[in-house]
């Protein structure tokens, strides 16, 4: 399935791009005959008042080719500004799109004498016809000129953002990095802060032990001088009465 879709690709493309030709010439064809018809509306009595038949001819067959002269070569600029399309092939098949419009409709209306009069008049548009197909061939070229010269400026202005973008990275990442040198350098100083007051707090805590070791030796001491007293007053009172003992012993 996938390799059918594949095949018939191309050619719904190239029918895709032969519909939007024929719409280009359909399109330039309708504005080019509203325009045609206002402006011959206007210049009708001035066109009327030249005195020279040529140039009366050149100008009436101006109006009435405007449509592939200067409505055609617009269409096909803005047209291959959005898309690609070929310079020739696109202003040859929209031109012959209008003309066959309208050649089928002289044909209706004055059968084969409407499709080619004989007179300077057909020469003139024969020229205008060639002469449109020209202008909208170059007009198809600077719509592709324009739109390459568009993106090349569009993937410059991106470039430059991403290049922007990368600046701004590199600076956050930079202030990051240096918030948490700031937040560790803090870190670090709490924790030495700390330390200190836990060295301070050791340190006094020491002299005030030693006091209390020495009251409790003191008294110690005072327990063992009051024991010793009282065993030295019974040695002393009883040394007397062996005494008497001893003296009276004889008497006996």
């Amino acid at each position: 399935m996938s390799s059918k879709t594949s095949v018939l690709e191309p050619l719904r493309v190239r029918v895709r791009r032969f519909q939007f030709i024929m719409g280009l010439g359909f399109i330039a064809l309708i504005a080019g005959s509203l325009l045609s018809v206002a402006l011959t509306l206007r210049l009708s009595v001035r066109i009327q008042a030249v005195p020279v038949g040529m140039l009366r001819v050149a100008l009436a067959v101006l109006l009435e080719n405007l449509w592939v002269l200067g409505v055609l070569p617009v269409l096909c600029y803005g047209a291959a500004r959005v898309m690609e399309l070929r310079p020739w092939t696109t202003a040859g098949g929209a031109a012959l799109t209008g003309a066959a419009f309208l050649n089928a409709m002289a044909f209706i209306q004055s059968g084969v004498y409407g499709l080619w009069a004989g007179d300077i008049g057909s020469l003139f548009s024969m020229a205008a016809f060639a002469g449109g197909v020209v202008l909208s061939a170059r007009a198809v070229m600077m719509g592709r000129d324009a739109a390459a010269q568009q993106s090349v400026k569009t993937q410059a202005k991106a470039e430059e953002r991403k290049s922007e973008y990368d600046e701004f990275l590199r600076a956050a990442e930079q202030g990051g990095a240096r918030l948490e040198q700031r937040e560790a350098q803090s870190t670090a100083v709490a924790g030495d802060a700390l330390t200190a007051a836990a060295i301070s707090a050791t340190v006094a805590s020491v002299p005030a032990q030693a006091p209390a070791s020495d009251a409790n030796a003191a008294a110690s001491q005072a327990q063992t001088s009051g024991g010793a007293e009282p065993v030295a007053a019974e040695e002393a009172g009883a040394s007397p009465a062996t005494d008497t003992q001893v003296g009276k012993a004889p008497e006996a």
